[in-house]
């Protein structure tokens, strides 16, 4: 059954690169608060104005060198699929980050699916319980359609690059 979801999960992002389209509901859900649930880019979050917490949380920023090293080096076997809130600080602050990592390392967007949640963390077609995303933002690191790992939030040193290293680092074994 995971293994169905997860190609499902692939093919949604597959489609969303082939037809250069966000899939996406647009949500309301606090004062002045706009949320996207569903799947997103990059893009939307740096040309929509609601969003200008995104170029802010990229100041200063210096990506972890291991998460680097093995973007680079792993490049063309791994497929990140990525839960956020348009609404979460946390969000805020890792995933500009995030892109900025990506883009340093030269890892290709099209092999990234950012997926929108709402405040109840739940998503379009239920990918949220589906891969048990309890928290935002989570990164799944996926090499031939499986799980090799999650960062889920800042990871457990409080640098999710960090973490993401080490997972990816894992393949080197």
């Amino acid at each position: 059954m995971m293994k169905i979801i997860i190609a499902f999960i692939l093919t949604l992002g597959i489609a969303n690169i082939a037809f250069a389209q966000n899939q996406y509901e647009v949500l309301i859900e606090g004062k002045n608060e706009k949320s996207l649930k569903g799947i997103i880019s990059q893009e939307v979050l740096l040309n929509d104005t609601s969003f200008r917490w995104y170029a802010d949380n990229l100041k200063g920023y210096t990506p972890n060198a291991s998460a680097l090293a093995g973007l680079k080096k792993h490049a063309d076997s791994l497929q990140l699929l990525v839960f956020m809130g348009t609404w979460c600080e946390d969000s805020h602050s890792i995933i500009p980050k995030f892109y900025s990592l990506l883009e340093t390392s030269g890892f290709s967007k099209d092999k990234v699916t950012l997926i929108g949640v709402d405040r109840a963390k739940k998503t379009l077609s239920h990918l949220t319980e589906a891969l048990n995303i309890t928290n935002v933002p989570t990164i799944i690191v996926m090499k031939k359609g499986k799980e090799i790992g999650r960062v889920v939030e800042y990871g457990k040193y409080g640098l999710y690059d960090m973490e993401l290293g080490e997972i990816i680092k894992k393949l080197d074994n």
